[in-house]
């Protein structure tokens, strides 16, 4: 008969005190894996990250002011799959601590103030609804109002089934504002973690004039079965990763989260929201070729000459300020000739040694 002791050293550790890494199968120590931004030290699998933590990660200490924390979806269609939609909801915001899958406010990223959107996969998939596309919408118009240039870090699974079409018009009313913002001249930066999909990335995520991905992020409209039977052909593995669509100009750039925070704040002092002219209209500071002018200007005139680029400060026709345009002539009025023409537009052909 074995002898039981009354008490033992070792003890069995916790349950939720170790993580398998979905892609090396690694386990990792939950107190290793936060101090390692939660990022894989084996195989350096970027796993998922909550809405505190992305604000920690990105925001200067204490800059961040959430907007709106007092909007909640309601249930208008008297959703009900195999439980209610307000069971649903009740049980993300216990499990979450949020009210809804996205926040935003403003902050700071090394002093200069933003307007940003956070989505938070662990409710209900981040998928969008009403009151998630509003608040989305909020934060570029707060951004157009204040002048700053606006940041999303987006990981959803799409528009949310539960509010049908409701939910669908979230992407018209989350794109709506960005026009004005493009015509302000004040920049949006979209940041895809893993995952982005669906009406999110259909809608303003895609729509960024700099678009950021972190490593192995899952990004595309639908799943990859869905796809590859829409289009009837097998399509290559891994079509749906950050680093494919970097591949393809999808993404600007796959940036791992140690340089996230270092990459956005050197995308904020390249693209500056654009001024207010002193005749009272919108002075756009940058744009693509405007941003490359921009980089001649920092580096120099070898740099101008090298990429064809006139460095000077002048205001230029394109993406910088247009120059004032010519007086419109009225209709009817012809060009006065500026000097005898070599031909008569009516002359027959000219007779040998004319």
């Amino acid at each position: 008969m074995p002898i039981k002791f009354p008490f033992s050293r070792r003890r069995a550790a916790p349950a939720d005190a170790w993580t398998k890494c979905p892609s090396c199968d690694h386990q990792v120590f939950n107190r290793q894996l936060d101090r390692n931004l939660r990022i894989c030290p084996s195989c350096g699998h970027h796993f998922r990250m909550s809405i505190g933590e992305r604000i920690d990660l990105l925001l200067d200490d204490g800059s961040f002011e959430e907007r709106d924390a007092g909007l909640e979806s309601v249930d208008p269609l008297g959703f009900t799959d195999q439980k209610p939609y307000v069971h649903r909801l009740e049980a993300s915001q216990v499990k979450t601590g949020l009210r809804e899958a996205a926040v935003w406010g403003l902050g700071r990223i090394d002093g200069r103030r933003v307007a940003i959107g956070i989505f938070d996969f662990r409710f209900m998939g981040g998928s969008m609804g009403s009151v998630v596309g509003e608040k989305i919408a909020r934060c570029f118009e707060a951004a157009l109002e204040e002048r700053i240039p606006a940041l999303v870090i987006s990981a959803s699974g799409g528009a949310r089934m539960q509010e049908g079409t409701l939910s669908l018009l979230q992407l018209a009313k989350t794109t709506a504002p960005l026009p004005h913002l493009d015509e302000a001249g004040i920049p949006f930066i979209s940041i895809l973690t893993d995952p982005t999909t669906g009406g999110v990335l259909a809608s303003f995520a895609s729509l960024g004039d700099v678009v950021l991905a972190e490593p192995r992020a899952l990004i595309g409209f639908a799943g990859a079965r869905v796809a590859s039977g829409t289009v009837g052909e097998e399509l290559p593995e891994g079509f749906q990763t950050s680093e494919f669509l970097l591949e393809h100009g999808f993404v600007d750039l796959v940036v791992p989260r140690t340089e996230l925070r270092a990459t956005v704040s050197r995308l904020l002092q390249l693209l500056p929201a654009a001024p207010v002219a002193s005749d009272g209209g919108e002075e756009r500071a940058w744009g693509p070729i405007g941003v490359l002018s921009g980089f001649a200007q920092r580096l120099g005139g070898a740099v101008s000459e090298t990429i064809g680029i006139d460095a000077s400060t002048t205001p230029t026709d394109g993406n910088g300020t247009a120059p004032a345009s010519r007086p419109r002539r009225p209709a009817g009025e012809r060009i006065a000739d500026s000097g005898p023409s070599e031909r008569p537009a009516d002359s027959g052909p000219s007779e040998p040694g004319a």
